[in-house]
C-alpha cells in the first residue's frame, strides 16, 4: 500500500514513519503538513490510504478529507492524538468520508507498542475492504412475506455520521417503526456516537443492549466490535460469528438476520460506505420480498456500499438521502 501521511507535527510524522515500516508493503507515498497541501498531492495519482491529521494550520484534516472525497476519493484513515477528546470531529471527518480514526503512535519503545499495533490493526481493516469490494456478488429476486409490525434496518460506513444524522433528523418523534443501525465505528466511539446522533433527531438514540427488542420511536446502534443480529424471536443478540468477516461489525450479518429471522414488516436501508458491506445482505432482505433502499450516487460521500448493492439489483429502490426519511414515513407512518 501506498500511503499519504497528513501531519503538521515532525515528530508524529516520524512516529507514523516508524510505525509503518513494522510491516511489509507499507510505504509512504508522501508527507503533507496540512490539509491544503494533501489535497493537492492527492490530485496527481491518489495513494492507497491517507493517514490525516485532524488539527492542522491552513485547512484541518475535516475540511480536507471532504475536499479529497469530492475531487479524488480514497481510503482516510483518521489518525490524531486523543481521539476521544476530539470525538465531535472525528464524527465530523466520518461524515465527509473518512473510514475509521485511532490515536497518533508517539516515539518511544514502551509508548509506541500498543498505539503503533492499533493502527497497523486499522490500516489491514482497510486493505481487507479494498479487497472485499473487487468481489462480485449475485443478483437476487424478490418474493412476497405478510406484513405485521415494522423495523427499519439500516447500515451505513465512510460518511455515514452525516448520512444518519441527515435522515434520522427527519424522522418525526412518534414514528411507528422500530430502527436498528450498523455503522461502521470503532468500539471506543460507538457511545460518543450515539450520544452525537441522539442530538441530530426527534427520536431516541442508544446503543443495542443483548436481548433487546426494537421498538417505535427509538434507534439502537451496535455498538462493539461483535456482530449484531436480529434472532427468530426478533431480540438483538451479539455474536463473534463468523470470526473471518471482513467488517466487523457487519452490515451483510445484520441484514441477513432480518431477512432469515424477521415475520413483520422492514425495510433495508444502505447508505454511504466503501466497498461492498451490506449488499448481499440487501439483497437477502429483497430475496425475501422486503423493500429495499440504497443511497443514490448524487449524494453519498462515498459511493461504494450502495452502487454494489445497485449493480447486483440488491435494492428495489434508488434514493437521494433526503428522500429517505420522507418515504419512510410514507410507509410506516406515525403513532
Amino acid at each position: 500500500m501506498k500511503i499519504g501521511i497528513v501531519n503538521d507535527s515532525v515528530i508524529a510524522v516520524e512516529a507514523l514513519r516508524r510505525t509503518l515500516a513494522q510491516r511489509p508493503g507499507l510505504e509512504v507515498a508522501w508527507v503533507a503538513h496540512d490539509g491544503a497541501q494533501a489535497v493537492r498531492m492527492c490530485a496527481p495519482v491518489p495513494p492507497d490510504l491517507v493517514l490525516m491529521d485532524l488539527v492542522m494550520p491552513v485547512m484541518d484534516g475535516v475540511a480536507a478529507t471532504r475536499e479529497i472525497m469530492r475531487r479524488t476519493p480514497c481510503p482516510i484513515l483518521i489518525v490524531t492524538s486523543d481521539v476521544g477528546h476530539h470525538a465531535s470531529l472525528v464524527f465530523d471527518a466520518m461524515g465527509a468520508g473518512a473510514v475509521d480514526a485511532v490515536d497518533t503512535p508517539v516515539l518511544g519503545a514502551a509508548e509506541l507498542a500498543r498505539p503503533a499495533s492499533s493502527l497497523l490493526a486499522k490500516i489491514e481493516a482497510v486493505a481487507a475492504q479494498q479487497a472485499d469490494a473487487r468481489i462480485p456478488q449475485t443478483v437476487v429476486v424478490p418474493r412476497v412475506v405478510p406484513e405485521t409490525d415494522a423495523l427499519v434496518a439500516i447500515g451505513a460506513s465512510a460518511g455515514g455520521p452525516a448520512a444518519l444524522a441527515t435522515l434520522l433528523g427527519r424522522l418525526p418523534a412518534n414514528f411507528a417503526a422500530g430502527v436498528i443501525v450498523v455503522q461502521h465505528v470503532d468500539d471506543a466511539f460507538a457511545p460518543g456516537m450515539a450520544a452525537w446522533l441522539d442530538q441530530q433527531t426527534p427520536l431516541s438514540v442508544r446503543l443495542v443492549e443483548a436481548g433487546e427488542r426494537p421498538t417505535a420511536g427509538a434507534v439502537l446502534l451496535a455498538g462493539g466490535n461483535r456482530h449484531l443480529r436480529v434472532d427468530a424471536s426478533g431480540r438483538c443478540v451479539y455474536t463473534d460469528e463468523p470470526t473471518d468477516a471482513v467488517y466487523r461489525p457487519s452490515i451483510d450479518v445484520f441484514l441477513r438476520s432480518v431477512a432469515e429471522n424477521w415475520r413483520s414488516r422492514a425495510v433495508g436501508v444502505l447508505l454511504t460506505g466503501m466497498g461492498r458491506d451490506g449488499a448481499a445482505g440487501l439483497g437477502a432482505m429483497r430475496t425475501q420480498g422486503f423493500m429495499t433502499i440504497a443511497q443514490d450516487r448524487a449524494t453519498s460521500a462515498v459511493y461504494g456500499m450502495p452502487k454494489a448493492a445497485a449493480e447486483a439489483g440488491a435494492a428495489s429502490q434508488i434514493l437521494p438521502l433526503n428522500t429517505i426519511a420522507p418515504q419512510l414515513v410514507t410507509l410506516f407512518g406515525t403513532v
